[in-house]
This record gives C-alpha cells, sequence and structure tokens, in this order.
C-alpha cells in the first residue's frame, strides 16, 4: 500500500497553474487579428477565454453557474493576469457577438507551443513495442454527433424533436491528438468534409476512415497524392474482381477490383483491394468488408489497421463524459455561441489536460485526471506535487488515453 502525500503549498492557485501553460502574449494578440479586441470595452477577449476554461473544467451548467462561482472567487481570479468575473448578460453578450475563430486560433496555437515545449507529447508512444516496426503516421478520421439539451435552437435541428452539433475530426493515432477539427451543424453530410479533413496529410501516410466518408474522386485524389487510405465497403458497391488472393485464418476473401459503374470508375479509374475479414466486436464474430489503395500489405494488417480506427471512440467518449459539451450555455440563436467557443474551449481543456499528465507522468485514467483538478482548482497546491502524490495504489496504470498500436505483419 502506497502513503498518500499531501501536496505541497504553492503561491498560485491550481487554476492558474493551469492558464499559465497559455502564453500570456497569445490571447491579446490573436484578439487584435480576429477584431475581438474591438468588441471587447469592460469584458477582456482573456476574461471571456478563462470564463469558458472554468466552465469546462468545473462542468458548469449554466451562465449563472460560471458567473457566481467566479464572483465568489473574484481576489484568486484577478492574480490571472488581471481577469474580471463576467456578469450573466457580459458573457452572453461575448458569445453571440465575439468571433468565435478566436478560440480555434487560441487552441491550435496552444497545441503547437506544448508540442514545442515537449516533443515527446506530438511523437507520442510510436517508438515503442511493435509500433516501432511502422514508423508512418497513422491519421483517424470520424465524426460525432453532440446532443444539445437546448433542443428548441433552430440552428442545430437535424431531426424533428432533436438538436445536436458535429464535430468532424482527424487524430493523430500515435500521439492521440487532433490535427484538425471542423465545428458545423449535424445536418452536414460527413463525406462532404472528408477533403478539407485529410487536405494536410502527406505522402506517404495512411488515413483510416469510415465508410460514411466514402468519396472515390475524394480516394483518387488522395492516391495521386501518395496517401495510404484503408476504409469500409458500402453494401451496394458495384465492381469486378479482377484477381484472387490467397487467405488465411480470419480472412475470408481477399481480391483485387475495379470499379464498374461508369460514374464511380470516373471518379475512380484505378484499381483497389477489397477484404473480406471475421472481425471480434463485443465479443461475437461479424463479418466486414474492407477497401485499401494498398496491394501489398497482408490483409490482416488490413483488418488491424481498421480496427484502431475504433481508438477515436475512446476521444470522443473521454471529452463528451468529462467536459461540457451536452448543456447549453445560454439560449443564443446565434450558431457560433455553442459549435464555435463553447467546443473549441473544450478541446484546449483537453490538451492541456494531456500535457499535465504527459509532463508529470500521470498513470490513473484521463476522468479521475479531470475530477481530481476540478476539485482542487482554487487550492494553493503545488501542481506537480499534487499529482505525483496523488493515488493510494501501488504501481502504474496506463493513462488510457494512449492507444494501442497496430501490428503490420511483414514490416
Amino acid at each position: 500500500m502506497k502513503t498518500t502525500l499531501k501536496p505541497s503549498r504553492s503561491q498560485c492557485a491550481v487554476l492558474r497553474q493551469i492558464c499559465n501553460l497559455i502564453p500570456s502574449h497569445l490571447v491579446p494578440k490573436l484578439a487584435r487579428e480576429t477584431g475581438v479586441e474591438k468588441k471587447a470595452r469592460t469584458f477582456s477577449p482573456w476574461s471571456h477565454l478563462l470564463s469558458l476554461v472554468y466552465a469546462q473544467l468545473t462542468h458548469a451548467i449554466g451562465l449563472n453557474d460560471v458567473c457566481d462561482g467566479l464572483r465568489l472567487h473574484r481576489g484568486l481570479l484577478v492574480t490571472l493576469r488581471g481577469a474580471t468575473p463576467p456578469s450573466r448578460n457580459n458573457l452572453s453578450h461575448a458569445n453571440k457577438e465575439r468571433d468565435a475563430s478566436l478560440a480555434e486560433k487560441v487552441f491550435w496555437a496552444v497545441l503547437g507551443h506544448l508540442q514545442s515545449l515537449q516533443p515527446g507529447l506530438a511523437r507520442g508512444s510510436r517508438g515503442k513495442g511493435i509500433a516501432r516496426r511502422f514508423r508512418r503516421t497513422i491519421h483517424v478520421v470520424d465524426s460525432t454527433t453532440i446532443q444539445l439539451v437546448a433542443s428548441c435552437l433552430d440552428w442545430a435541428k437535424y431531426r424533428r424533436r432533436k438538436a445536436a452539433a458535429k464535430c468532424h475530426l482527424r487524430l493523430d493515432l500515435h500521439s492521440f491528438l487532433p490535427r484538425f477539427a471542423i465545428i458545423d451543424t449535424a445536418r452536414e453530410n460527413d463525406a462532404k468534409r472528408a477533403r478539407e479533413l485529410c487536405a494536410a496529410v502527406r505522402a506517404g501516410e495512411i488515413v483510416v476512415f469510415d465508410k460514411a466518408y466514402l468519396d472515390f474522386a475524394h480516394l483518387f485524389d488522395l492516391l495521386q497524392r501518395g496517401v495510404f487510405w484503408v476504409t469500409r465497403a458500402k453494401e451496394n458497391i458495384a465492381c469486378e474482381v479482377l484477381q484472387t488472393l490467397p487467405v488465411a485464418g480470419r480472412i475470408l476473401r481477399d481480391e483485387i477490383i475495379a470499379l464498374r459503374t461508369a460514374p464511380a470508375l470516373a471518379d475512380y479509374p484505378e484499381l483497389m483491394r477489397r477484404i473480406t475479414a471475421r472481425v471480434e466486436i463485443d465479443g461475437r464474430e461479424v463479418e466486414m468488408v474492407f477497401l485499401t489503395n494498398n496491394l501489398e500489405w497482408s490483409p490482416a494488417s488490413v483488418a488491424d489497421l481498421y480496427r484502431c480506427r475504433w481508438s477515436i471512440e475512446a476521444f470522443f467518449k473521454q471529452i463528451k463524459q468529462t467536459l461540457q459539451l451536452a448543456d447549453f450555455l445560454g439560449h443564443s440563436a446565434n450558431p457560433e455561441s455553442f459549435r464555435g467557443w463553447q467546443v473549441w474551449t473544450a478541446l484546449l481543456v483537453y490538451v492541456l489536460l494531456r500535457f499535465l499528465a504527459f509532463v508529470h507522468g500521470w498513470s490513473h485514467s484521463f476522468t479521475r485526471l479531470f475530477t481530481l483538478l476540478r476539485s482542487a482548482l482554487w487550492r494553493r497546491w503545488d501542481l506537480t506535487s499534487l499529482l505525483q502524490s496523488y493515488g493510494t495504489a501501488s504501481g502504474h496504470f496506463r493513462f488510457i488515453a494512449t492507444p494501442q498500436q497496430p501490428c503490420f505483419n511483414g514490416f
């Protein structure tokens, strides 16, 4: 049994130590670039961003919750670069009128800054274990629908009695960090966002996505750029089998195919590979059909690679179960109030916590890290000693934000 140590005292509150990870010049600089500074009088852009970060860390349920909590700690709040607590109207008006691209730019700038401080955060675990045999960057593309409590919001309706926003994301499988994200309404079709999500993928890298993103014109564009891709095949795909390859184990069929219909053939005139395999899901085996433009990988490697796509579900589960993404902070009709400020701030908080976990060797789950910091935000404890002395059980617990890496036979 490990003896629990009391964290050492600090001159700064835990919330201030977290916010110090954001460079002090960054928010004012981006506020000038986006024009937000011109609309800020008594409520500064930094106070606005800090209020939303606090809402995420405390899982606030409304504007009053945020404003009351910050007002009660006004003395400590002013030590955070002169931040001031907002009124309910100020916070609601800022969410409605200010350009939400500020939150997006802050997120990407902070992510780049933290990766420059700790290059190992960006590399992830690609140099460990089986992943050492395969040194290509692997991207996983998927989307998640975020159900909103305020279903009366017309801008977010995608069904008769439901409202939602959608987050399209490209995730680096090695580092488990976002590389590109699009926040939009749930009405937007996934395939229409595929080109934007994969625009920055470089030659030799791998993209894995679900069949919702299946677009043959886009797949041919990836092929011409030298990008390898793996996806699932739709049931109604019309194709001609040109060659059958030998199979073994759970691989049922391995075929070289060409599309047969004129429109599909015009979008993708080259050959592709179709692999049918038995895959275990929830304790039972189901038959799945995969497509890829790589004609040399072993069929088991293709199936294993697609199975790694499910790691992005762990990412979505973490941010939706811990951060504040289900409750709408305010009832403004402006869609930027939710899908802009609130979602980008949630991703910012996720990156900050992942950085803390990496630097301090946090060995418990992401959820436990979030709940610990939430309960200690206003305590004057040293963050390093708090994280390193926390817990009573001895031994090492794998941080679940690090996915298992795929095994590629033959590399």
